[in-house]
């Protein structure tokens, strides 16, 4: 994994989440990188980014757990929203896990998130009545599943 690619998703990623929660500016990479770094540091993490004119405009971070591939990451910067870009990714999600050997995958979304939500849904995720919320003023995520077939 090349050290600019990791830049790039942690930027995507500092960008997006910028947007989704109307914060006036987005976090710098140096902060958004440690959260990336650490999942991609969990055994058969795999980075996958899409580009467009050569430039990231995308990406999503996975890893398989014992019986699931885990989508730990998945964001779009917000310029490219709308053109197909998390649908894409979602669909390299279900190659890798396929080539791998996984045919259930897992997320967890903010609950709220009904941007992200759709995308899923219109990719075949199904919500389930899992719920956390790492703090008492954290925000909710579920848990979405999705099984290929």
């Amino acid at each position: 994994m090349h050290n600019e690619d990791v830049r790039e998703a942690a930027a995507i990623w500092a960008r997006a989440t910028a947007r989704r929660d109307e914060e006036p500016e987005p976090a710098t990479v140096e902060q958004a990188m440690p959260g990336v770094l650490r999942r991609l540091s969990l055994d058969g993490a795999k980075l996958i980014l899409a580009r467009r004119e050569n430039r990231a405009v995308g990406f999503a971070l996975v890893a398989p757990r014992p019986e699931t591939l885990e989508v730990f990451y998945l964001a779009v910067d917000p310029d490219a929203w709308g053109g197909g870009v998390g649908s894409q990714l979602l669909r390299e999600v279900d190659e890798h896990a396929r080539a791998i050997g996984r045919d259930t995958l897992e997320l967890w979304v903010i609950n709220d998130n009904e941007r992200a939500i759709g995308v899923y849904e219109r990719a075949g995720w199904v919500a389930t009545d899992e719920v956390s919320q790492d703090t008492p003023e954290a925000r909710p995520h579920r848990r979405f599943l999705r099984h290929l077939g």
